[in-house]
């Protein structure tokens, strides 16, 4: 483990909220039934309404959450950790919950959901910036795939997103070689 075991979670679960509006794949979060499974399977707690318009704001924080894999650098990723947790309120705060230690929580559990997303998701980000570690931020290496990934590797050489891709590149390179 690089980081916390809350960091890795939150950068995983930031990946695969960002790919559900994939160049690649399309738009995999559409209904509220999408939504449900993705809180919980990445374990999202505190208060969720189940609505069309919760849905909605999700929806609208992928895009924003993208352009942290197009800056360039920690200093303007840092700026936009920043605006994050402002508009986020984020104010934290140490808690002890089912079955989890205690661990970092962001935003009260009444806050909207999504401002509870962006506050985890900044402060995850964060512990990439101060410990110069964003270059693990990455596009996936496929020719054909425009999905995100966080390398969270020992040696930072994760280059496949976890759509399939790596399997698919090995075999295009395998068939390549096979006919050279």
């Amino acid at each position: 483990m690089i980081f916390a075991h809350d960091t890795e979670t939150i950068l995983r679960a930031a990946a695969r909220l960002v790919n559900s509006d994939s160049p690649t794949s399309g738009d995999l979060l559409t209904e509220r039934a999408q939504l449900d499974e993705f809180l919980a399977s990445e374990g999202y707690s505190g208060e969720i309404l189940g609505t069309v318009a919760e849905l909605t704001r999700v929806r609208a924080l992928r895009p924003r959450l993208r352009r942290f894999w197009d800056v360039p650098d920690r200093d303007e990723a840092a700026a936009l950790v920043n605006e994050l947790l402002v508009e986020a309120d984020a104010r934290p705060y140490l808690s002890r919950h089912d079955e989890l230690d205690w661990h970092l929580h962001l935003t009260r559990d009444d806050q909207p959901l999504e401002h509870r997303i962006a506050a985890e998701t900044a402060m995850a980000f964060l512990d990439l910036i101060r410990t110069d570690e964003w270059a693990r931020m990455k596009t996936c290496g496929a020719t054909d795939c425009a999905d995100v990934l966080v390398d969270l590797s020992k040696n930072r050489s994760k280059r496949f997103c976890d759509g399939g891709c790596a399997n698919r590149m090995h075999v295009t390179a395998y068939r390549a070689r096979q006919r050279g």
